[in-house]
C-alpha cells in the first residue's frame, strides 16, 4: 500500500487526557469503521525516576478506509473523551528521518552539519570577542 493512501486513513487526535489509553481510543473511534492501528506516543522519561511512562497527549488512529477516517474527524473533532476536548484532523505525513539518527535532532548529525552549517564568520552570526552593537541595543537603553 502506498504511503500517501495510509495518511488519508490516519487521523491525529490531540488533547488526549492522561487517563486515556489505546483501549479507550479504540472504543471511542471504532464506531466510525475498522481500526487498523492506534498509536499513543509516550513521553521520554528520565531513567533516574521510577515513574510510569506517560503518553504525550496525542494519538494516531489508522482506519481501514479514508471514508471512515473522515467520519471520525467529522464526528469527534471538538468532542469530549473522558473530560478532555479532542482536536481531531487528518494526520500529516512528516519527512522521513535521516537513517541512523533515531530520536536525535537532525542538526546533531555530522552529515547534516557538513551539508547545511556555515562557519560562524560566513553565517552572519554574532562575533563573541568584539561584540557588535545590535540595532535593538539603542532601543533597550531608551526604555530604561
Amino acid at each position: 500500500m502506498e504511503e500517501g493512501t495510509k495518511t488519508k486513513r490516519t487521523v491525529f487526535v490531540g488533547g488526549v487526557g492522561d487517563d486515556v489509553d489505546e483501549v479507550a481510543l479504540m472504543d471511542a473511534f471504532s464506531t466510525f469503521g475498522d481500526i487498523i492501528d492506534v498509536q499513543l506516543p509516550t513521553a521520554p522519561t528520565n531513567p533516574s525516576q521510577q515513574t510510569n511512562a506517560k503518553h504525550r497527549g496525542f494519538a494516531f488512529v489508522t482506519f481501514g478506509s479514508p471514508e471512515d477516517a473522515q467520519d471520525a474527524i467529522d464526528n469527534m473533532d471538538l468532542n469530549e473523551l473522558q473530560g478532555k476536548v479532542l482536536k481531531v484532523n487528518l494526520a500529516r505525513h512528516t519527512k522521513a528521518p535521516i537513517q541512523g539518527l533515531g530520536n536525535r535532532a537532525v542538526w546533531e548529525s555530522e552529515e547534516w552539519l557538513k551539508e547545511n552549517a556555515k562557519p560562524l564568520a560566513e553565517s552572519g552570526g554574532a562575533k563573541i570577542a568584539g561584540r557588535q552593537k545590535r540595532p535593538t541595543d539603542d532601543e533597550d537603553e531608551m526604555e530604561e
